[in-house]
């Protein structure tokens, strides 16, 4: 069936985080296709259909200015559809913070209790557990960033957790001082230690500005570039040079020269003639140099 925008209820959108590469990818598939696949709704006649999935398509298709969108109804609770749901995605690589922020919302809002859970999801009660520790440790500011793509999930989960388990209030002023740009799992990485590490004027520095510690850990790991000798340089060259001819020969001694084609052996034969009068101008340009620097012998001096 065919539902207008406004007989959809999109009250469980929060429960997915977005990946903007993979939206830019849909909109891309449907601007030049349509909508292939239906999304799924519950509810019945005469009102809002609750959205149980394809937020994606949803917003790709109001990005279009579609009018409506291809819908598919399960003949289930809300609840159920829910569990049923991430159940038939459960190899498509949701995150820990959506299956925290899908047990959240069935606990809260249709009571179910941690055994319960486990028991639909076929997890022991530990692993709800966890799951709800980590959207119940993590400021919501920051569980916002994690939605819109903002920060890369697994950081999140492996620094930004323990840290604000650790001091919130520093979770959320490191995120601040991070602006609208993405760290990458290395760098959060990189600043939890150094926070873990730090002292009290080194963590207010690094919280203050996190890019600026980057950015200096960086440079302090970079080698430093000493240019070699000129001398060195020139033993560099040369020794260059005899191992180009050195493989061209085993080339040629293979039968490269037998296989060219006309046009190539003429190209060959114009490179040669340049190539010849290069080495040569280096090979007599070295002799003379060469003789010119030796030492002149002394007994002749007064």
């Amino acid at each position: 069936m065919e539902l207008e925008f406004h007989q959809l209820d999109l009250r469980y959108e929060h429960l997915r985080r977005r990946v903007p590469d993979r939206e830019k990818r849909l909109l891309a598939s449907l601007a030049l296709l349509g909508q292939q696949m239906p999304i799924v709704v519950v509810g019945g006649e005469g009102a809002s259909r609750v959205v149980v999935d394809g937020y994606k398509r949803v917003r790709a298709l109001r990005r279009l200015k579609a009018d409506t969108v291809l819908a598919t109804t399960w003949e289930l609770a809300e609840a159920e559809a829910l569990v049923c749901e991430r159940l038939i995605r459960a190899s498509g690589g949701d995150d820990a913070f959506e299956q925290g922020w899908l047990l959240r919302e069935l606990e809260g809002r249709f009571g179910l209790s941690q055994q319960e859970l486990g028991r639909r999801f076929d997890k022991s009660i530990s692993w709800v557990c966890r799951r709800l520790s980590l959207v119940t440790d993590l400021p919501e500011q920051i569980q916002d960033r994690v939605r819109r793509g903002a920060l890369v999930p697994h950081a999140a989960m492996k620094y930004l957790v323990p840290l604000a388990r650790a001091n919130r209030e520093a979770c959320l002023t490191l995120v601040s001082s991070l602006g609208q740009r993405k760290p990458s799992c290395r760098q959060l990485g990189a600043l939890y230690g150094a926070w873990l590490a730090g002292d009290a004027k080194q963590r207010e520095r690094l919280l203050g500005d996190p890019w600026l510690f980057l950015r200096a850990q960086e440079e302090a790991r970079r080698p430093e570039q000493t240019e070699k000798p000129p001398a060195q340089q020139l033993l560099g060259d040369l020794g260059a040079l005899g191992g180009i001819c050195r493989r061209s020969c085993t080339r040629l001694r293979a039968g490269l020269a037998q296989r060219l084609s006309e046009s190539e052996r003429e190209e060959v034969s114009r490179c040669l003639l340049q190539a010849k009068a290069d080495t040569t101008a280096l090979f007599q340009l070295l002799e003379r140099e060469l003789a010119d620097a030796r030492p002149e012998p002394t007994h002749g001096h007064s």
